[in-house]
C-alpha cells in the first residue's frame, strides 16, 4: 500500500491511498465464493448457482462491500503510522475503484492544531476580596424568609412584592392576539416577569378594579409579530395577596438540614453557604480574566468538527433547558445560533488541553475525592454523595476535569500579575451573575475532558 499526506491547511490533511489490484481482487473473489454458498435463486440448488451468475448479480454489491472495509482499515493503519491525530470522522472518497485496476482513495480529515502556548504574562488580573459580613448574613436569612413566605389575602391596594391575581386580555388596536390572555394568573408586582410596564400600572389597584394598560413590546421580543408593537391590556383583578414571613423558629430552621432548630448552628451553616458561593464567585471572575488572556495570546484555528460537535451539544441543552422533550429534532434548531458559543468553547478546551498536557498536570484519587467531598458539603446526607460519586468512574472523570482545568488555571495565574480588589459579597455576585449572561452569549464556557482524552 502506497499512502501520501499533504497538507492543505494547519488544520487539515489530504490522505492518498493506492491499493495493489491483486490484494482488492483476491478479497473480492474470496467474498464472492463465500456468498455462493449461501445464495438461493429459482432454478438451482442452494450453493449450486454457477459463479458467473454469483458474480453477475452480487459482484458490485460485494466489491463495494469489500472495497469499504478495505479504505477504513487502511486510513486507521495509515492514520497510527503518520502520527496523525484526527479532530473527527475523515470524509473518504475512491478516486479509482475497478478490477483489474489498483484500488486509488482520499481521506480527507481535520486534525488538532498543533499549539505552541503564548505566555500571558503581563495580564493583570482583578481578584475580588470578599468577606460576608453580619449584614450580609441578616439578609440572606430574610430573603430566605420570602422564599418560603405564605401568601395572604389583604384589603388593600397592591404594592411593589405583592401577588395579584389577575384575568387579561391583550389587544393589538382592536383586535385580541393569540396568547395575549389568561384567566385567575397570579403575577408577583416586580418580579419581572411580564412586559416591561405592566407590573406597574397595576401598582395601586384593588381586588375588583378593572385597569387598562397600555405597554410597548420590546424590540427583541421573542414573538417577531408582537416585537415592537404598542399593545392594550383590559385587566380584571380579582384578588390582592401580601407575603406572610415565617418565624425563625425550629420548625422554619428544621427546613435547611439543621434538625435540632438551633438558631445558631443555622446562621453559621447559612454563613459557610455564602462563603461558599462568595468564593466559587471569585474564582469563577479570575478564571474568566485568565481564560480571557489566554485567547487573546493564542489565536489558534478550530477544527468544523468539533465546532459542529459542540453545536450539536449546545443544541440538545437549548431543547431539554426549553422542555421541548426527548424526542423533538434538533436539528430544526439552527446551527447559527450556536456556533460561535460552540466555537468558542473549543478553542477554550484546546487551549486547556494544552496547558494541562505540557504542565503534565494529574489529578490523584485522593484530590478526587476531596473535591467529591467538598462538592458533598451543600447536601443533607454527603456521605452518600461522597459514594456515589466514587463508585462512578464516569462522575469521578467529570470531577478530574474540574480539578485538571482548577490546576491549569492556576498555572496561567502565576503568570500574570494579581492585584486584589475589595468587593462586597453583594457585589461578587452581581458580577457573576453579569459575568454568567455575559458567557452565555459570547459562548466562552470551557469544555477540557473531550480535548483533553482526545489529545492525550
Amino acid at each position: 500500500m502506497q499512502v501520501s499526506v499533504e497538507t492543505t491547511s494547519q488544520i487539515e490533511r489530504r490522505v492518498t491511498f493506492q491499493v495493489p489490484a491483486a490484494e482488492v481482487d483476491e478479497a473480492v473473489e474470496a467474498r464472492l465464493k463465500d456468498t455462493a454458498k449461501n445464495v438461493r435463486l429459482n432454478g438451482f440448488r442452494k450453493g449450486r448457482v454457477p459463479m458467473a451468475v454469483v458474480r453477475q448479480r452480487y459482484g458490485r454489491d460485494v466489491r463495494d462491500e469489500v472495497v469499504g472495509e478495505v479504505m477504513r482499515e487502511r486510513y486507521v493503519k495509515a492514520i497510527t503510522e503518520e502520527n496523525l491525530n484526527p479532530a473527527g470522522f475523515p470524509n473518504i472518497e475512491p478516486r479509482v475503484n475497478e478490477s483489474g485496476k489498483d484500488l486509488e482513495f482520499v481521506a480527507s480529515l481535520e486534525v488538532y492544531p498543533e499549539i505552541e502556548l503564548a505566555s500571558i504574562e503581563g495580564t493583570e488580573v482583578e481578584r475580588p476580596v470578599v468577606e460576608v459580613t453580619d449584614t450580609d448574613l441578616e439578609e440572606m436569612v430574610e430573603t430566605l424568609r420570602k422564599q418560603n413566605a405564605a401568601w395572604e389575602e389583604v384589603d388593600r391596594v397592591a404594592e411593589d412584592g405583592d401577588q395579584v391575581t389577575i384575568d387579561f386580555q391583550g389587544f393589538l388596536g382592536d383586535e385580541p392576539f393569540e396568547g395575549g390572555s389568561a384567566e385567575g394568573h397570579d403575577l408577583v408586582l416586580g418580579s419581572g416577569n411580564f412586559i416591561p410596564g405592566f407590573e406597574d400600572q397595576l401598582a395601586g389597584a384593588k381586588a375588583g378594579e378593572e385597569k387598562e394598560i397600555k405597554v410597548t413590546f420590546p424590540e427583541d421580543y421573542q414573538a417577531s409579530h408582537l416585537a415592537g408593537q404598542e399593545a392594550t391590556f383590559q385587566v380584571k383583578v380579582h384578588k390582592v395577596s401580601g407575603q406572610a414571613l415565617p418565624e425563625i423558629d425550629e420548625d422554619f430552621i428544621k427546613r435547611f438540614g439543621v434538625e435540632d432548630g438551633d438558631v445558631g448552628k443555622f446562621h453559621a451553616e447559612v454563613k459557610k453557604n455564602m462563603a461558599r458561593e462568595a468564593k466559587q464567585a471569585v474564582d469563577n471572575r479570575v478564571k474568566q480574566q485568565v481564560l480571557d488572556a489566554l485567547k487573546k495570546a493564542n489565536d489558534v484555528p478550530v477544527p468544523q468538527s468539533l465546532v459542529q460537535q459542540e453545536t450539536d451539544g449546545l443544541k440538545r441543552q437549548a431543547a431539554q433547558q426549553f422542555g421541548l422533550g426527548e424526542d423533538f429534532d434538533v436539528s430544526q434548531l439552527p446551527d447559527e445560533l450556536f456556533t460561535e458559543q460552540a466555537k468558542g468553547r473549543v478553542q477554550v478546551g484546546l487551549l486547556l488541553a494544552e496547558v494541562i498536557k505540557s504542565g503534565e498536570l494529574d489529578a490523584t484519587d485522593d484530590e478526587i475525592r476531596a473535591k467529591v467531598e467538598e462538592l458533598a458539603e451543600q447536601y443533607q446526607e454527603p456521605q452518600q454523595v461522597v459514594d456515589y460519586y466514587m463508585g462512578n468512574d464516569q462522575l469521578k472523570t467529570q470531577v478530574k476535569s474540574a480539578i485538571l482545568e482548577e490546576k491549569a488555571v492556576d498555572r496561567l495565574l502565576e503568570q500574570a500579575t494579581v492585584k486584589d480588589v475589595e468587593m462586597s459579597y453583594q457585589q461578587a455576585l452581581a458580577a457573576a451573575q453579569q459575568q454568567a449572561e455575559q458567557d452565555a452569549e459570547e459562548g466562552e464556557d470551557t469544555e477540557v475532558e473531550e480535548s483533553q482524552e482526545a489529545k492525550s
